[in-house]
């Protein structure tokens, strides 16, 4: 049940990142959100721990903020595997969008899990 709920969020905060940040884009339906969120977070699951690993010293280095880069690089792994979520624009354009998108899904998250029940 929690990984319905989780899915859920993850679900809820692409698809809000993807209707507020400009660049960010989502092209589906609702199943294909949920295919989405399932890349976003097997992406979350198996590969932000080794990036947050081998980028330890320069988060400790920027007292952590470097943590909304790695964010950004999930959404951009992220857009890469799923032709419905993309990054739109030039280079330039696409790491800000990344960067918004990261910070927007990380707060929308964060407000989800504090007020919807914990799925236990």
């Amino acid at each position: 049940m929690r990984f319905l709920w989780r899915l859920l969020i993850n679900a809820a905060a692409l698809w809000i990142a993807a209707e507020l940040v400009p660049g960010v884009d989502f092209d589906g339906g609702f199943f294909d959100l949920l295919l989405v969120a399932l890349i976003f977070g097997l992406v979350n699951a198996f590969i932000r721990p080794i990036v947050k690993l081998l980028t330890l010293p320069i988060t400790i280095f920027t007292l952590g903020l470097f943590t909304i880069v790695v964010n950004a690089l999930m959404v951009v792994i992220t857009s890469a595997l799923s032709s419905t979520f993309t990054l739109t624009g030039g280079t330039l354009d696409q790491f800000f969008g990344a960067v918004l998108a990261a910070i927007i899904i990380s707060l929308v998250s964060m407000v989800l899990s504090w007020v919807l029940p914990d799925g236990r």
